[in-house]
């Protein structure tokens, strides 16, 4: 393991990509020490330990949650695309506070994770709606409208009554209520 977790930390990204594989492949026993050097100082090390961590089926998503607060945005970006790959509810509220992200691709990032987690997130998301910037608005009605979540149709009609609402906010709120079944019927009788 240790010549791997080298290879994973060389500064070579062929090299670190190839010992991925095989170190997933040695199972629980390298999760302790690829946690390890999620707090190296280096920031490329860190970003490849999370990437490793990211592909193994091992990974409690409760490791992952403190790396959102990583000072690095690439190493946000890459702890929110791990998420994604191990969604959990318990990262939901982590989620909602990355959606603030100033790193676009870090908040876009969370945006996917919380609709890979579900329904579970919808009540954070219709929170967001209410108190958020026009920015945050707009990932957190993207993710209501992939979630799917009939208690989103009440925020999305709000959005298209209101004239004064961002293009974007409403053409994601069209998209939701077109995914839930409801074109064509966005006007309140």
């Amino acid at each position: 393991m240790k010549e791997l977790l080298a290879d994973l930390t060389s500064g070579d990204d062929a090299r670190a990509e190839k010992a991925i594989i095989p170190l997933v492949e040695l199972g629980k026993v390298a999760i302790g020490p690829l946690l390890e050097l999620t707090r190296s100082q280096n920031e490329d090390t860190r970003w490849w330990a999370i990437r490793a961590l990211s592909a193994s089926p091992h990974t409690q998503t409760l490791d992952l949650i403190p790396l959102l607060n990583d000072s690095s945005s690439s190493v946000r970006a890459a702890t929110a695309l791990a998420i994604m790959n191990h969604p959990s509810e318990e990262a939901t509220e982590a989620l909602i506070k990355t959606l603030y992200d100033e790193d676009t691709l870090t908040a876009n990032l969370a945006s996917n994770a919380l609709v890979k987690i579900g329904s579970h997130t919808t009540p954070s998301l219709l929170k967001v709606m209410e108190e958020a910037n026009t920015n945050v608005r707009i990932l957190a009605i993207r993710a209501l409208a992939e979630i799917k979540d009939h208690r989103a149709i009440p925020v999305m009609m709000k959005c298209l009554n209101n004239e004064h609402e961002s293009a974007v906010i409403q053409y994601w709120a069209v998209q939701g209520l077109d995914k839930l079944g409801l074109d064509m019927v966005y006007i309140n009788p």
